[in-house]
């Protein structure tokens, strides 16, 4: 089955066509990252407009890398929730003229089923069950994978997305969007223990995270150090920081591991690139003799080829939509909207 799939929820325009939910026949994004640095992160209405200049030429030029016709098209899928509402509201449109025009199935996909898909790409022996920790700009989450459609969330970020903070904090340091990667940079260079900084602790849910302490209590260091010219050791601020992101993570995920039973781990999202997250996780998978699935980084920002390799599954369990598909900017990864 040949999926044409569109990823437009923040600041990539990105087709892919993946066969059989395994396969990716190609991949094509164009970024908008080097636009938005110019202002040290996304313009929704700018990041809309790129969309919408760029999502034909990609999709014309999917079918011819891959030497397809629109005919051997199976289903066109998209990316319908959540994200920058007017950034997911050109994908919707384009995937449901395409769809109506080939006369295929239309497949809605939520965003971070997506990103959990990225590792049916990376890792084909993968299925489920398995656990899932999902970190990204907009997200973080701990996800029982059940089934292919079929997931429980057990913990969440109740304020501010890991992503978000790395990003701010990146920012306010004067490192270029985006913040995280450069960030993480730095802290390969740094002390993890010069700077104390908040983890939040486990409350009524012992699953759910917070990262707003931990942002502000950073956000204020670096504040303070100007106000009263101190100098402020760049890398070592970095790795402290990226510790106590880690250590608010990974010990949830442990403990996730430990009562769920579950002997396969995957990670997802652009979070997931870290490399000191990358391998505090591994570490501690090792230790518990659990087998890890962590993506490429090609595969753990946002792309389309992770909505087509969900969206054969989403076509398997009967969830396709008709020409009333709406976008969302806030969504359930269960479906219900926020």
């Amino acid at each position: 089955m040949n999926i044409l799939a569109i990823e437009s929820s923040c600041d990539e325009t990105a087709v892919a066509i993946v066969r059989d939910g395994r396969e990716v026949l190609t991949d094509c994004i164009a970024s908008q990252v080097e636009l938005h640095r110019i202002y040290g992160g996304v313009v929704p209405e700018i990041a809309s407009r790129m969309h919408i200049e760029a999502i034909w030429g990609l999709a014309d030029q999917a079918l011819t890398r891959t030497g397809l016709t629109r005919a051997q098209i199976d289903a066109v899928a998209v990316t319908y929730a959540p994200g920058l509402i007017g950034a997911v509201l050109v994908g919707v449109n384009f995937a449901k003229a395409a769809a109506l025009a080939l006369g295929k199935p239309l497949i809605p996909v939520h965003h971070i089923r997506g990103h959990i898909a990225a590792n049916y790409l990376a890792f084909p022996e993968l299925e489920p069950p398995f656990l899932c920790l999902v970190v990204s700009g907009g997200h973080t989450m701990i996800v029982d994978v059940q089934d292919y459609t079929k997931m429980q969330i057990l913990g969440t970020t109740l304020d501010d997305a890991a992503g978000e903070c790395f990003d701010k904090v990146g920012r306010v340091l004067g490192m270029p969007y985006p913040g995280g990667a450069a960030l993480d940079r730095a802290a390969q260079q740094g002390d993890d223990q010069k700077y104390s900084l908040p983890r939040s602790k486990p409350g009524a849910n012992p699953y759910d995270m917070s990262f707003s302490g931990l942002k502000t209590a950073s956000l204020n260091l670096i504040h303070h150090a100007d106000q009263v010219g101190e100098e402020l050791d760049i890398p070592s601020l970095c790795a402290s920081f990226t510790a106590a992101v880690s250590d608010t993570l990974v010990p949830r995920v442990v403990r996730a591991l430990e009562q769920t039973g579950r002997k396969r781990l995957a990670v997802a999202g652009g979070v997931a690139a870290n490399s000191r997250i990358r391998a505090d996780i591994l570490s501690a998978a090792q230790n518990m003799g659990v087998e890890v699935c962590l993506p490429p980084l090609s595969l753990c920002g946002d792309n389309a080829a992770m909505i087509g390799a969900q969206a054969y599954y989403e076509y398997q369990a009967g969830n396709t939509a008709d020409m009333s598909l709406n976008a969302y900017a806030t969504k359930s990864i269960l479906g219900e909207t926020i």
